[in-house]
């Protein structure tokens, strides 16, 4: 489990809740294999125990990009808010997956931290998602909990609004760790989202990693046709948990996303 700590004396990485050293960096960890990754890391640890607040587990100048689509329940819920229902269902048959840019390590949050909804948008959602995190050799070296925050009402307007629906302060939060681990540990998980409204829970909903219709790999080989990644990549799988129409987040909602052991808990912030 790696996690990533504010402390006093700046940023410093941990492993199963041991300090790594100061010169240890998520990028060069992921710019080797997983095998020299792990080397990596027990060359790095020490017996300092962790301690500082949680931050998103990667850093600034990495990139997370998002897939789309990939649960029927996704092309349903797109199919519902698009007059351009017929792109979501050829999308969904198709070879090439959905796949577009989400965001910079430098906007995501971490685990605590504050999401935002946008003010020109009525209908925002969270979509949590188990977020692959892959080497620049594409091998998956594990996953965090991811929501993508999005706005349905502009997605729906025009596909081609996806980047404005997509993209903006406070629209990712990641974490709270990075757990180690295999592609077969991680393709049969319960993935979990509670939205709270003062004391009451507001919706709820699960899902299951499972029920994911591409394979990993096909979406890591799609990603990394023509684009490298020589310090890894962060990669959304698409959410099987949407939200009814009827419902919207707003300022003060704490959504909670649970998948496996790891919890993601994030409040909804107001503009500025």
């Amino acid at each position: 489990m790696l996690t990533r700590h504010h402390t006093d004396n700046g940023v410093r990485w941990a492993s199963n809740g041991m300090f790594l050293t100061p010169f240890f960096s998520l990028s060069a960890f992921l710019g080797v294999s997983r095998a020299n990754g792990i080397q990596m890391i027990a060359a790095h640890l020490t017996d300092s125990p962790a301690a500082g607040s949680l931050l998103a587990p990667l850093d600034d100048s990495q990139e997370v990009w998002a897939s789309g689509v990939t649960y029927l329940r996704s092309r349903e819920a797109r199919k519902e808010e698009s007059e351009a229902a017929d792109i979501y269902q050829k999308v969904y048959d198709a070879d090439r997956p959905e796949l577009f840019f989400k965001v910079c390590g430098w906007r995501v949050v971490g685990h605590g931290g504050a999401i935002r909804v946008r003010r020109d948008s009525a209908w925002n959602v969270p979509e949590p998602e188990m977020t692959i995190v892959v080497n620049s050799q594409r091998e998956i070296v594990g996953y965090c909990v991811g929501n993508d925050v999005s706005s349905r009402s502009i997605e729906g307007e025009n596909p081609l609004y996806l980047p404005q629906a997509k993209i903006f302060n406070g629209c990712c939060a990641l974490g709270p760790a990075i757990k180690l681990a295999y592609p077969e540990d991680i393709r049969e998980i319960a993935i979990h989202l509670e939205i709270m409204r003062g004391e009451a829970s507001v919706f709820e909903g699960n899902t299951r990693t499972s029920m994911i219709n591409r394979p990993l790999e096909s979406l890591i080989e799609f990603l990394f046709r023509e684009t490298d990644f020589p310090t890894g990549v962060f990669l959304m799988t698409g959410t099987g948990i949407v939200p009814p129409e009827s419902f919207s987040l707003s300022v003060g909602d704490r959504v909670v996303i649970t998948i496996g052991d790891l919890s993601l808990g994030n409040v909804v912030a107001s503009g500025h």
